[in-house]
């Protein structure tokens, strides 16, 4: 149904604006030096299946909705970059608590894998970028003469998924590597702590700052 010329060259696009980090990266990197590797990667998966959310949402119609509707879009940005100031808050705020001894604890004890998922959905589909990008971008990949308008960009959005899943798993990773060599100090950590926190508080100002001035 979709050919792979278009495939392909979707791809090629996709990852040009998915290599130049953006509010899921920075997120993701916030999070695995503010809490490790298991939330860091626990929010990855929650982020793609935010943003694949946005890519139903533009193959049914309303991605083009938010985008066309200035306030509709100020909307939902505002309130991602809310929410990412909370959790860079909370963050710099319990930075004290972050102990090397708590690296080992139970995974019980860490930050629930489900809140961190739920974390990483609600900025995935708040993400401006990705808004921007599946409902401006995607549907200029689709064949009308095949029909099937929906399915179409159902599964060409599966390809900067993909990407994305593959390439904020690999910053995940190296953050969360990062943060390990810190940990051999309990101020260390907390630094990073207090430092994850930061980079989401700054992250959820720039993404209320910038964007559409229409």
């Amino acid at each position: 149904m979709v050919s792979t010329e278009s495939v392909l060259t979707f791809a090629a696009m996709s990852l040009l604006v998915i290599v130049i980090p953006g509010p899921s990266v920075l997120f993701v990197v916030g999070r695995a030096l503010a809490h490790g590797r298991r939330t860091a990667l626990a929010t990855v998966l929650g982020n793609v299946i935010g943003c694949y959310a946005l890519v139903i949402a533009v193959a049914w119609g309303l991605g083009a909705l938010v985008e066309s509707s200035v306030a509709l879009f100020m909307g939902v940005k505002l309130a991602g970059a809310a929410y990412l100031v909370y959790l860079g808050v909370q963050a710099f705020r319990h930075r004290r608590e972050m102990r090397v001894a708590n690296m080992e604890a139970p995974a019980g004890e860490r930050r629930g894998d489900l809140r961190s998922i739920l974390d990483g959905i609600l900025v995935g589909v708040t993400n401006p970028k990705g808004i921007v990008f599946f409902a401006a971008v995607l549907p200029q990949f689709v064949d009308h003469s095949v029909g099937h308008v929906p399915v179409q960009m159902m599964v060409l959005g599966l390809v900067p998924i993909t990407i994305g899943l593959v390439t904020d798993t690999l910053w995940g990773l190296g953050a969360s590597a990062a943060r390990s060599w810190f940990a051999r100090s309990d101020r260390r950590l907390s630094m990073v702590g207090g430092a994850g926190g930061l980079a989401m508080i700054g992250l959820g100002v720039t993404v209320a700052a910038t964007g559409r001035a229409d």
